[in-house]
């Protein structure tokens, strides 16, 4: 893919300049509630909440590279035009509270989600990268000085412990074809901290999940997941459908999805307490991008406020299984079409989801056959004078059904593995 088909240019990195004195309450809450919505599309393992000015203060940031040149941000409103931004869950134990068993020794991005929001702000697409995808990886600055050289394949997942977030945004944008000047990392105890924060995510199991890695054992049912028992949801990989990091993704966009019809409620939206842990939660296990800082990501969050649950799509990066089976690589013409669709701007549309390996759409909600009533429907006469299909949304670009995922507005439920099946 070329590196010129860019949906976003570059942003202007932000800085505070000289000292700015601290809002009043009213601006205060309005940001939190701004930024509460960003946390339904950044996901569970980067959530950015960021109430209060003096928070603000507080957030650990790193340079990306030519990220332009600094200035001050506009009145706060939607941030003007497209948003692209990489969100990156770290396994790292450095400093943890809890304990996650055998420190690694090596930190791996986990999870590796882009988010990309339209210029007119009308969708919001996330992409979910598997971590066993092998891809190319460019020269990487390193943070003591000098580059790291370039690899022709290794795993998306070794990026952050090779050369730190800065190295995973240029493999990323390497991959895809897109600019992205925004970046979030989160570890493990970020997840607990901030799952807490909201009450925690009501999630649908459809079978039981027995996992004895994660040490997760949930009934098939309805479970409202927070704290470490939502981390060791998200991090299932033997537990859910087929045991593969393909069918975890689904299941974490079953609490995604979830995640984001919690927040955009009206009960999470008018708790200030619920913000304001939010808040603290990120700054305290949260690093940003130099780019990054409560202006922005309030401007970040309005752009994400009005759009539709429908428009708010979750998809995997397509992939086929490696030719000695050891991983993954990108299926390259999927890839192209869905990374062409939002380097032009286009929503997307899904035409297959993983039915039955890793979700299913959950029973309680599908709806019941339509009362029949004698009122006579009159169907419209097609125009023969039209030159365009009427069935056809304009600016939506239907994805190969080999790129799977789900909206938002889609309840569904994971499907469970127990250890017999393992």
């Amino acid at each position: 893919m070329s590196q010129s088909n860019r949906g976003v240019a570059r942003a202007t990195p932000v800085v505070r300049h000289g000292s700015q004195p601290r809002p009043n309450a009213f601006a205060t809450l309005s940001k939190g509630l701004a930024l509460i919505l960003a946390v339904a599309v950044t996901s569970s393992v980067s959530i950015v909440a960021i109430a209060t000015w003096d928070l603000s203060r507080q957030v650990q940031t790193v340079h990306l590279g030519a990220a332009g040149d600094s200035s001050p941000l506009p009145e706060i409103s939607a941030i003007a035009g497209g948003v692209n931004m990489l969100l990156v869950g770290s396994d790292s134990r450095a400093n943890s509270e809890y304990s996650y068993g055998e420190d690694p020794e090596s930190e791996l991005n986990d999870v590796t989600m882009l988010l990309h929001i339209s210029q007119d702000h009308t969708s919001a697409t996330v992409v979910s990268f598997p971590r066993d995808t092998y891809v190319p990886i460019p020269e990487c600055p390193d943070p003591e000085g000098g580059t790291f050289d370039a690899m022709s394949s290794q795993k998306i997942n070794t990026t952050l412990g090779y050369g730190g977030l800065a190295c995973t945004v240029l493999t990323v944008e390497a991959l895809t074809g897109l600019d992205i000047p925004f970046a979030a990392e989160i570890k493990f105890d970020g997840v607990i901290e901030m799952s807490n924060a909201i009450g925690g995510v009501p999630v649908c199991v459809a079978a039981p999940i027995e996992d004895d890695h994660t040490e997760l054992y949930l009934d098939a049912g309805t479970h409202e997941l927070k704290g470490v028992d939502a981390l060791k949801f998200l991090r299932t990989r033997y537990g859910v459908g087929d045991g593969s990091d393909v069918t975890r993704i689904s299941s974490q966009q079953v609490f995604l999805s979830a995640l984001v019809r919690k927040v955009k409620s009206a009960d999470t939206l008018t708790d200030v307490s619920k913000l304001y842990g939010l808040a603290k939660a990120a700054v305290s296990n949260m690093v940003f991008s130099d780019s990054l800082n409560i202006d922005s990501l309030v401007q970040i969050a309005k752009a994400l406020q009005p759009i539709d649950l429908s428009q708010i799509v979750f998809v995997q990066f397509p992939t086929v299984l490696s030719e000695d089976g050891s991983g993954l690589e990108p299926n390259e013409d999927s890839a192209e079409a869905l990374f062409m669709a939002l380097s032009e701007d286009q929503a997307v549309g899904l035409t297959s989801t993983d039915e039955g390996r890793g979700s299913v759409i959950d029973p309680t909600t599908v709806p019941t056959a339509p009362v029949e009533t004698t009122d006579t429907e009159v169907t419209p006469t097609p125009d023969p004078s039209a030159t365009t299909d009427p069935s056809v949304t304009p600016g939506l670009t239907e994805l190969p059904d080999d790129v799977l995922g789900q909206t938002a507005a889609e309840a569904r439920c994971t499907v469970g593995r127990t250890l017999e099946d393992q």
